[in-house]
């Protein structure tokens, strides 16, 4: 029955547009400055913003806003660069703040 409906999947809150597979999360302990938040392997239908350094919980990181493609709500962001050893596995991935996804095909 999970084929017909296809996979979960998280979509913008403001416009619906998929953004994520539930597949795709390696972590749901993230915190943002909103709140919680999802760490992802890949996300879709999004657009990135400039590259900027940024001193976050774990350190200084280099990352990117990424918005959704379609309205173009800041969703979270994507990590370029850890400087520390222990936070390279982030690197490539996008975090996507809790309040700002919806689930869907539940």
């Amino acid at each position: 029955m999970a084929d017909l409906i296809g996979p979960r999947m998280y979509c913008c809150f403001k416009c619906r547009n998929p953004v994520s597979r539930h597949d795709d999360i390696i972590s749901k302990a993230f915190q943002a400055s909103n709140g919680r938040a999802f760490l992802f392997t890949h996300a879709m239908n999004i657009v990135e913003g400039p590259k900027q350094d940024r001193h976050l919980i774990t350190g200084l990181h280099t990352v990117a806003d990424v918005s959704c493609s379609d309205c173009g709500q800041v969703l979270g962001w994507k990590y370029e660069r850890a400087y520390e050893e222990s936070q390279k596995y982030k690197e490539g991935k996008i975090v996507l703040e809790k309040f700002k996804i919806v689930k869907e095909n539940w």
